[in-house]
């Protein structure tokens, strides 16, 4: 599934979007909103891992380089939830402002972040951000991506 940052400011959707400077930021359900979150049992599949993220977008701004733009983002991701396995066509440079997760990436090994830690993918790369702190984890999230490409492609 492909996900266009333009689309989402006009309709909403799998990620939330917002202007800084322009209106206050708005949050979304990365899903729509279902039953409460629960605890699951070990061994068993939460039947909504992604329920409850939320992306939040901060600002979009042209790059110097034509053709690509700077977006940057706030993503939340709830206790035990994931963000979904997905890629961006541009490198994502990170910051963990909050909370505990498991960087797993389809090509390399695991990486764990903690609060204050910084993060770099490259572009292309398949990922999921899991939350596996006792806190909702938040994300700084700044992306430099073809412009003409959606910003989330999920697999």
């Amino acid at each position: 599934m492909m996900i266009n940052r333009r689309s989402l400011l006009r309709t909403g959707g799998v990620a939330a979007a917002g202007a800084l400077g322009t209106a206050a930021a708005l949050s979304s359900p990365a899903k729509a909103a279902g039953p409460a979150p629960h605890a699951h049992a070990p061994g068993s599949a939460d039947p909504d891992p992604t329920a409850g993220v939320t992306r939040t977008l901060l600002q979009e701004q042209p790059s110097p380089a034509e053709g690509w733009e700077a977006v940057q983002t706030l993503v939340r991701i709830p206790r035990r939830k994931e963000s979904g396995r997905h890629s961006h066509p541009g490198v994502e440079v990170g910051y963990i402002v909050q909370g505990d997760v498991v960087m797993e990436f389809d090509d390399r090994p695991s990486l764990r972040l903690r609060t204050g830690d910084p993060f770099f993918i490259p572009d292309g790369v398949i990922h999921n951000a899991r939350n596996v702190g006792k806190v909702t984890t938040m994300m700084l999230s700044t992306y430099v991506v073809d412009e003409t490409k959606p910003l989330v492609t999920t697999y």
